[in-house]
């Protein structure tokens, strides 16, 4: 019985590596997230070998592999490597072929990628400044307030009102937050102001236009931001189909275009 050719994407972020493989009709077959940790090279072995036995298939079924992502260089089975922009901007359009803004909230950085109605980038920005309004921030300020970080998503929506969080800095975030509590006022009300103080940053970053898509692992584990985001915007925002490994499908979908243009 002859494989069928399938095509792998490899995203290794600061936080965590994804691992997606699909067919040559662009389905996905298995993926898999895990940490990214210290070593890059097996987070990114780890969650190919994963992705693969999940999809029920060998890696000697695979045609060709796209690396993206903060540590695309430490992909050595990585055919081609491929910057994270591109990827997301790539996978988001093949599920909106139209013109989209994709907002993607990773683990140490936020990206705005704006494309036209044939998805060509026309538009990019990217806030590196600080960790304050990524992954790593809410991990930082769930772990200073004991709570887990799963909880978050649910006080946000439970709470009757956006308390005002200013502060810039994950530092100075969680001790503003420690004196709002002091001053009496509902956790759940604070956790949906952290949110808000999130989607300002955004909102500050770039004017957003069209339709907006989010990706990434805050908006795949906290559906409270693109609300926040459109009620600010008052412009749609839809999370995208498998959002935290989008990237690494954007990176599946170049390797398949990389082996058809080869043959």
């Amino acid at each position: 019985m002859t494989e069928k050719k399938i095509y792998a994407g490899i995203d290794v972020g600061t936080s965590t590596t994804k691992a997606v493989i699909i067919d040559a009709n662009k389905r996905v077959l298995g993926s898999f997230v895990r940490r990214s940790g210290t070593d890059l090279s097996s987070a990114a072995t780890t969650a190919f070998n994963e992705a693969i036995a999940l999809a029920g298939t060998t890696p000697s079924a695979v045609q060709a592999i796209v690396a993206t992502g903060y540590g695309r260089k430490n992909v050595s089975m990585a055919h081609d490597t491929i910057t994270e922009i591109s990827c997301h901007g790539r996978g988001c359009y093949y599920y909106f072929p139209q013109a989209i803004t994709v907002v993607d909230i990773g683990g140490q950085d936020s990206k705005i990628i704006k494309l036209d109605a044939q998805g060509k980038r026309i538009g990019f920005k990217m806030n590196r400044k600080c960790a304050a309004g990524t992954g790593t921030f809410l991990e930082e300020i769930a772990y200073k307030l004991d709570i887990p970080i799963g909880d978050l998503n649910g006080l946000a929506q439970s709470a009757n009102k956006t308390a005002k969080i200013g502060s810039y800095c994950t530092v100075f975030t969680a001790t503003e937050i420690l004196d709002r509590i002091r001053m009496g006022e509902k956790i759940d009300d604070i956790v949906r102001g952290l949110f808000d103080s999130i989607v300002k940053r955004i909102v500050e970053m770039d004017t957003l236009t069209s339709k907006v898509v989010m990706t990434g692992g805050v908006a795949a584990f906290n559906d409270i931001v693109p609300v926040l985001l459109s009620a600010r915007t008052g412009t749609e925002v839809e999370i995208a189909p498998h959002p935290q490994e989008m990237g690494a499908f954007g990176a599946a979908l170049f390797a398949e275009k990389i082996k058809q243009s080869s043959n």
